[in-house]
């Protein structure tokens, strides 16, 4: 049986290093790319252009994820097995808490950036809740310029 690799995926340098590192070193699995557009029930009123609808700041954001997966993909063109790309809807660590029981990924490789224990303690850490929460191997890649 294939490996499932899952990279969950932002906008950061260290999130794109992560896709380099899945690619070079777990070559002939499957690799799904997961995104997750965040929101809040403020920012989904119809008023603001909800989630659905054409225009607005979802739209914005589907526009944005497609991109970023458009360039992971690029990252990971020449790997020998398969490559999914994912766009998810809610918080990022519940979105990929649940693709993993979902879909028995076995193990997940992401970006993380060094913070103060006051930053980590202020905002959370996205990996640090994927950390806590799975019982499969998670392989953490820094930030390439720290």
């Amino acid at each position: 049986m294939t490996l499932q690799i899952l990279v969950p995926l932002d906008d950061s340098p260290q999130a794109m290093t992560a896709v380099e590192h899945a690619v070079t070193h777990y070559p002939g699995t499957d690799i799904t790319i997961l995104t997750v557009i965040e929101y809040t029930e403020k920012k989904t009123s119809l008023a603001r252009g909800g989630r659905g609808r054409e225009e607005g700041w979802y739209a914005e954001e589907r526009e944005a994820a497609e991109e970023l997966l458009d360039k992971a993909a690029d990252i990971a063109a020449d790997h020998d097995g398969n490559i999914n790309t994912v766009i998810e809807n809610g918080t990022p660590s519940s979105e990929i808490l649940d693709y993993m029981t979902d879909h028995d990924v076995d193990i997940v490789v992401m970006g993380y950036r060094k913070r103060s224990p006051t930053g980590k303690a202020l905002f959370g850490s996205t990996a640090q809740d994927v950390l806590l929460s799975v019982e499969c191997p998670v392989v953490t890649v820094p930030n390439p310029e720290s």
